[in-house]
């Protein structure tokens, strides 16, 4: 049983989360996130902690933003846009069991002290620049397991998750090889 609770979309992904694992879920109902159903978020965070798990979207973003905002100390799990895909569908419910626990087992806290990357740090990699700068950003968050942003998101996020630069490096070699495989 996962300890933390955690919090989704609506009612289809706790149906996929539920597959995955055993744990207790809450649901934002959408965009439609309510100050009442916030307070049942803060006082799981207090109880045993939060992962936040929303769809790899743009409202995903935002309620995720939403709830990080309000909760402080929540944990985020990220699922890669290609596990959660199905036709034109993009969301939880779509993906495996097996990438929904990943997911979970890869939840990482966020923390806004340190600042480990900057523009320069991240640059070097080509991941703000250039024809594939966003095909490789997206690989690397994957492999980081903190989601897909901007050239300014990812670098927040990798700053927010605190990655390593030896963590970034070593994301950068592995799509590299996978791309010369």
């Amino acid at each position: 049983m996962i300890k933390e609770y955690i919090v989704v979309e609506g009612k289809d992904d706790i149906s996929a989360v539920k597959r995955a694992v055993d744990a207790s879920l809450i649901a934002t109902n959408g965009l439609g996130l309510t100050e009442k159903t916030l307070e049942l978020i803060r006082r799981a965070q207090k109880r045993s902690g939060v992962i936040i798990l929303t769809d790899p979207d743009s409202p995903g973003d935002k309620i995720r933003r939403w709830v990080d905002q309000a909760v402080p100390g929540c944990k985020h799990a990220f699922l890669p846009k290609k596990e959660a895909i199905k036709k034109d569908n993009l969301g939880v419910e779509n993906a495996s069991p097996q990438a929904i626990r990943q997911a979970i087992e890869q939840a990482k806290p966020s923390s806004r002290s340190e600042t480990i990357h900057t523009r320069e740090s991240v640059a070097k990699y080509d991941l703000l620049f250039g024809d594939n700068a966003a095909k490789r950003r997206r690989a690397v968050a994957d492999k980081l397991h903190i989601g897909y942003g901007n050239g300014k998101q990812f670098i927040k996020k990798l700053n927010g998750f605190q990655i390593s630069q030896a963590e970034l490096k070593q994301a950068v070699h592995e799509i590299e090889e996978e791309d010369h495989a």
